[in-house]
């Protein structure tokens, strides 16, 4: 007789209008007539299925991603831009065939996280260069960013290097309490919202009181960003691509002399277990919609079929709650640019791992979010 007891308890950290939703699918609608979500329902990988979507706010999509597909490994990457598409665009070109580079130049087998650590390092590098060559001409590449979430399985073992306040969480069973799914962070967050985020700016930077402003009820950095690790924005980083006060949203009163941002991914490496069912790689227009804890209980507890859609849906309509009330068929009406107003480009991989099941043969391909046409992967020239 208290079995609706249980059932509360267990959605009490979820807004009714939300825990509805997820618990009816009807409740949802039909997104055939909005054309700035993008999915790929459900797709196979060497070690079990993929569900992927990626619903477009921005005026230009600055949210990019891909999933590459081999025989004995997957890459997953979410890119998630700032201040223009360019680095995320960049990032998406080059990172891969980067890691794919290094492990044949340098001899290393793709279950090592320098590979990975490398290739984030050298896109990097390089999308610096690129804003030296271009600045010239178009001085605000300099104020452009991405933050970068890069994940590998390979041998049953995930590698992930992360920029930025990107996400991935690991959805496992927890066999001490009837084997419940719980979440597990795998990365961490590198935003000055973060307490310890901010204690390691103001180590790094002692003698700039500055260095993290409230701002608008927001910590930023300089007043200005709030993701502490990112690939470009490179006017943070190098004092030649200071900003003049003709850009005033970009520009520094005193010359840095140290990055403010700091360079370079922190690296993940985790040995998956029996108990561990699926990765959820998203941006962070998902997650500042919805706790790791909803995010793994709405992909334990629904079809693997459009899964990914689903949480951006849902990310949707939290949302638009938010943001007075409005409902879930009002948002997919609004036009893209209008709608940042309501909820951010969202990016969504959602990585399920068969322990016992591998997908012998398996076409070895490269998938991008938002575009429908496929291409050989660079696995290939592993071998």
């Amino acid at each position: 007789m208290f079995s609706w007891v249980g059932k509360l308890a267990s959605a009490f950290w979820l807004p009714l209008s939300l825990y509805a939703r997820t618990n009816k699918d009807e409740s949802l609608g039909d997104d055939e007539n909005d054309p700035l979500l993008w999915s790929k329902e459900l797709e196979k990988h060497a070690f079990g299925e993929f569900s992927f979507a990626v619903v477009q706010a921005n005026e230009v999509l600055e949210d990019q991603s891909q999933v590459e597909i081999g025989q004995n490994a997957t890459f997953i990457g979410v890119y998630d831009g700032h201040g223009g598409p360019e680095a995320s665009r960049y990032i998406c070109d080059h990172l891969f065939p980067h890691l794919i580079r290094l492990t044949q130049e340098n001899g290393l087998n793709l279950t090592s996280s320098k590979s990975l650590k490398d290739a984030v390092s050298a896109t990097e590098e390089g999308f610096l260069s690129l804003v030296r060559r271009t600045c010239g001409i178009k001085p605000l590449m300099a104020a452009v960013g991405s933050c970068c979430l890069a994940g590998l399985i390979s041998q049953g073992t995930l590698y992930v290097a992360n920029m930025g306040d990107s996400r991935a969480v690991i959805g496992r069973l927890n066999k001490r309490k009837s084997n419940k799914i719980v979440s597990e962070q795998i990365t961490e967050d590198h935003n000055a919202s973060m307490d310890e985020i901010r204690q390691e700016l103001k180590s790094d930077h002692p003698d700039d009181p500055h260095i993290v402003v409230m701002k608008q009820g927001v910590w930023r950095i300089k007043g200005i960003i709030q993701v502490s690790r990112t690939i470009g924005d490179a006017y943070l980083k190098k004092p030649e691509f200071a900003l003049d006060p003709s850009f005033p949203r970009f520009h520094l009163r005193e010359p840095i002399r140290r990055p403010v941002l700091r360079s370079g991914p922190s690296m993940h490496t985790r040995e998956l277990k029996p108990e561990d069912k699926f990765v959820v790689f998203a941006s962070d227009g998902l997650w500042e919609h919805m706790t790791n804890q909803q995010v793994v209980e709405i992909v334990h507890n629904h079809p693997r079929q459009g899964i990914a859609r689903r949480l951006v849906k849902l990310a949707m309509v939290e949302a638009g709650r938010k943001a007075g009330k409005k409902r879930y068929d009002e948002v997919k009406k609004m036009e893209k640019g209008c709608r940042r107003a309501i909820h951010d480009d969202i990016t969504v991989v959602v990585v399920f791992i068969d322990q016992q099941k591998m997908n012998i043969g398996i076409d070895e391909l490269s998938m991008r979010g938002f575009n429908d046409s496929t291409s050989p992967s660079g696995f290939r020239a592993l071998g």
